[in-house]
């Protein structure tokens, strides 16, 4: 009998091996097929788009709408598998009326750099400097006001920190690093990335038809109803992530972010640290609604929170209160002379 368990044990591990590289010869057909890699990225925002080249975080992506007077105001959009300027859009198109607004896309997303290389919070804070330098040096040095999204508010707050006069306020819609999870006191400007993983999931042939099959329609629909909390997500987001995350070497940050490269290690303490005037809005829909850690800032006289009935995009769900809340916050800080 044991001749005949052998054999039969050798079969099945060679149709297990068989069926392994067909799954694989597929993706990777399937990859090259469908994955359109070579697709045309639309602009995400209308106005002036340029492509900055910096010493330290390469080329960055930003939009500008510079007709209005006012503080400049800088927009981040989050970290995620498709990240890019879209996810600003509401705010920016409601407020590049009334003031100068930028929005900035982090390096590995949108239209900034997406070489392969190691994406950390240090190289997403060096190229919020970088934006914030053109932007005063083109309106007189003043501070300007920022607004972030989800895991990018962590950047911003470290950046805020290391150049306190560069800013007049900060903004944080949904800011990870309340949560049980993400939270942190280690290291200063520390990572949780796993080396071993990320170079696991960037590796040729398989890194990208991976990825593709991540950024799938029906996978990127998934994920955002998480984000929305509901199954009534934005579609003109939805289209423009497919898009942006079928762009040549568009899977290197967000492997990246999977692998825990741009996740801090003290968040917490970087929230804890702020001393400029803060305003904070969050949903209470969806997956991303632990903020149990909140209560360290929320008696703060800089700091201002508000939450909605909404998922973690709430400027996309209620953009009339929500630039109203910000409006109001601004209003209620001291004006600065260039105001």
């Amino acid at each position: 009998m044991r001749p005949v368990s052998r054999q039969r044990a050798g079969r099945s591990a060679a149709g297990v091996a068989l069926a392994l590289g067909g799954s694989a010869i597929g993706v990777l057909a399937w990859s090259r097929l469908a994955g359109r890699h070579r697709q045309p990225l639309p602009l995400a925002l209308p106005g002036r788009h340029e492509r900055i080249d910096t010493r330290r975080a390469g080329v960055i992506s930003l939009y500008s709408s510079t007709e209005a007077k006012g503080v400049p105001l800088l927009l981040i959009h989050s970290i995620n598998a498709a990240a890019n300027a879209y996810e600003v859009r509401p705010l920016y198109l409601h407020l590049r009326s009334r003031r100068p607004v930028y929005a900035l896309e982090l390096p590995g997303f949108g239209f900034s750099e997406r070489s392969r290389r190691r994406y950390t919070p240090r190289l997403m804070v060096e190229a919020i400097h970088a934006a914030v330098d053109t932007i005063r040096q083109r309106h007189g040095a003043i501070a300007v006001d920022a607004l972030a999204l989800s895991l990018s508010a962590s950047f911003l707050a470290r950046a805020s920190l290391e150049r306190s006069d560069a800013y007049r306020s900060l903004a944080l819609i949904s800011p990870t690093g309340f949560d049980k999870q993400l939270s942190g006191e280690g290291p200063p400007d520390g990572h949780r990335g796993r080396d071993w993983l990320l170079d696991l999931l960037d590796r040729p042939p398989f890194g990208r038809p991976l990825f593709d099959a991540l950024a799938s329609r029906p996978s990127m629909r998934f994920f955002l109803q998480k984000t929305f909390g509901s199954s009534e997500i934005d579609e003109g987001l939805m289209a423009y992530d497919h898009i942006s995350a079928h762009q040549p070497g568009a899977e290197h940050a967000p492997y990246c972010f999977i692998a825990g490269h741009l996740f801090p290690t003290d968040t917490t303490r970087l929230y804890e640290r702020l001393r400029l005037p803060v305003w904070m809005i969050h949903g209470e829909r969806g997956d991303f609604v632990d903020y149990r850690h909140v209560p360290l800032v929320a008696g703060r006289s800089n700091w201002r929170i508000e939450t909605l009935p909404t998922g973690a995009f709430p400027h996309f769900e209620r953009p009339g209160t929500v630039t109203a809340a910000y409006e109001a916050f601004l209003a209620s800080i001291t004006r600065s002379p260039g105001d």
